[in-house]
């Protein structure tokens, strides 16, 4: 990340990529949202929505939020979950298959294995003991206790693994996957093999290894709208901090102990 973020010194004052708020001013000639719209978004690269203003393109990664969903749901629904879906669809995941979600209380994962079952994929999911419980909630039609059990000794075999956190590797899981299988992490993987792996993968049959490149635009916020609207997709979200402790927000994640999400409050008192 520090060659978005800066190398030597932050290259942007406010960071922050997923947001939700309204509408508070328009520029010349939009059409598509008015003042008082309550919206939600993604702005990867020019970053700025850990603010309380936030200038957004009419034509970027835009929607307005259900009626039925508040704020701070909408501010965690993109980020981890625009992961998840490339994760999904590089993999061209359809009803009746199997696969494992390594990591399925993280942003990623907990979006991952509720769009998974939206697509009517079998779905295990692999998580701490304390979250067992959680994670069945999250709909998993199996839940692996990772502290007990190891999953890649099981009999149990994969279309797809999607590792949502990079703490495995391919020749720890493709002895798990179906013949045509594919493993896909969040991560580099082993001296950064993962792209290499990828990049390879189309010149051989059997199992392979997926890196996919995550793509957001309005078709994918009006994706998430849909799931949101209709209460198939339920961001997890582990805080909430007020603007003012965001420094105190940053460190909590930063302890790698976080459930889903933490989302910032500018103002707590019009948060929903």
């Amino acid at each position: 990340m520090s060659l978005f973020t800066g190398l030597f010194r932050p290259r942007v004052a406010v960071l922050g990529n997923e947001f939700a708020g309204a509408v508070e001013a328009l520029g010349r000639d939009i059409t598509q949202f008015h003042v008082g719209d309550r919206v939600f978004g993604y702005n990867e690269g020019p970053f700025g929505a850990h603010a309380e203003y936030l200038a957004m393109p009419e034509n970027g990664s835009l929607a307005t939020i259900p009626a039925n969903v508040g704020d701070v749901q909408a501010a965690a629904a993109t980020e981890g979950s625009h992961y998840a879906l490339a994760h999904i669809r590089w993999a061209k995941i359809t009803a009746g298959q199997d696969v494992l979600v390594y990591g399925a209380t993280g942003a990623i994962g907990s979006a991952a294995v509720q769009l998974l079952k939206t697509l009517g994929a079998n779905v295990t999911a692999v998580c701490g003991t304390a979250h067992l419980d959680l994670v069945r909630g999250l709909g998993a039609d199996r839940v692996i206790d990772y502290q007990t059990e190891d999953f890649t000794q099981h009999d149990q075999p994969y279309d797809v693994v999607i590792d949502a956190v990079g703490k495995s590797s391919w020749a720890q899981c493709r002895q798990v996957l179906k013949p045509d299988g594919m493993y896909i992490s969040s991560e580099l993987g082993p001296y950064a093999q993962n792209p290499f792996l990828a990049l390879i993968a189309p010149l051989h049959r059997g199992k392979k290894v997926g890196f996919p490149i995550p793509k957001h635009d309005q078709q994918m916020m009006r994706y998430f709208q849909g799931l949101l609207a209709s209460g198939e997709f339920k961001p997890l979200i582990d805080r909430t901090y007020p603007l003012e402790e965001i420094v105190a927000a940053y460190r909590y994640v930063e302890t790698g102990q976080k459930v889903g999400n933490v989302v910032i409050v500018v103002n707590p008192a019009a948060a929903g």
